[in-house]
C-alpha cells in the first residue's frame, strides 16, 4: 500500500511559492512556523501588495481627463488602501512568528489596457478570487502541518474580509453589465449611472 502524500505536496499547485524564499531553518526567533508556511505567507503578501499596485492604477485610471469618473476612482483607492493594510498585517503576523520576508520588485500592474469600468471590475474580481483561493490552501496547509494558530488567523484576519469584497466586487460587475456598461473606452451612460448611483462607491 502506497504511503499517502505529504501534506505541503498535496496543495502545491493551489499555493503561491516564494521562489527567492531563503528560510532560516533552526532559528530560536520562529515559532513552530513550518518552512513551507513561511515561504507561502511570503508569497501570498506579495501577491496582495501587487493587488494593492493594480488598485492604485486603476483609481488613476478613472480619473484621468477623459474618463472623470471620480467616484469609481476612489472606490478603487479606498480597495488599494484596503490591501496595502493587509499585507502589512500578514508581514506583521510573519514577523511575530519569527518568519522572513523576501523584498522584491513589485511588477508592472497588468492594468495598463484597461481603459473601462467593466474589464476594471473583472480584473479586480479575477485578482481577489485568486487571492482567496491563495488563503484557503494556506490555511489548509497550515493545519495539516500542524500550525494551527496560522490557519486561523488565515481564516479570520485575511480570508473573512475578503469574501465580502468578493461579493461587492461581484455586485458591481452585475449592475455593470445590466446598466450597459461597455468593455472598452467607449463610455456611455451605464459608467455615467454607475459613478453617480451605485451606492457601495463612496467617496
Amino acid at each position: 500500500m502506497a504511503e499517502p502524500e505529504p501534506s505541503d505536496k498535496r496543495f502545491k499547485s493551489n499555493l503561491p511559492m516564494c521562489k527567492c524564499h531563503r528560510a532560516f531553518l533552526g532559528s530560536r526567533a520562529r515559532q513552530n512556523l513550518p518552512a513551507v508556511v513561511e515561504e507561502t505567507l511570503c508569497a501570498v503578501a506579495t501577491l496582495i501588495m501587487e493587488g494593492a499596485y493594480r488598485l492604485e492604477a486603476l483609481a488613476s485610471t478613472f480619473e484621468q481627463d477623459d474618463m472623470a469618473l471620480p467616484r469609481v476612482a476612489a472606490f478603487f483607492r479606498q480597495q488599494s488602501v484596503e490591501e496595502q493594510t493587509q499585507a502589512a498585517a500578514m508581514l506583521a503576523y510573519l514577523s511575530e512568528r519569527g518568519g522572513q520576508y523576501c523584498n522584491k520588485d513589485i511588477p508592472r500592474p497588468g492594468s495598463e489596457t484597461v481603459c473601462a469600468l467593466l474589464p476594471a471590475l473583472e480584473l479586480t474580481l479575477g485578482q481577489w478570487k485568486e487571492e482567496m483561493a491563495a488563503l484557503e490552501a494556506v490555511s489548509r496547509l497550515a493545519r495539516d502541518l500542524g500550525d494551527p494558530h496560522t490557519s486561523s488567523v488565515v481564516k479570520n484576519r485575511f480570508l473573512a474580509p475578503l469574501v465580502s469584497r468578493v461579493k461587492l466586487a461581484g455586485d458591481l460587475l452585475t449592475n455593470a453589465r445590466r446598466v450597459g456598461c461597455a468593455g472598452d473606452h467607449s463610455g456611455g451612460f451605464g459608467e455615467y449611472l454607475i459613478n453617480e448611483l451605485q451606492e457601495e462607491l463612496t467617496v
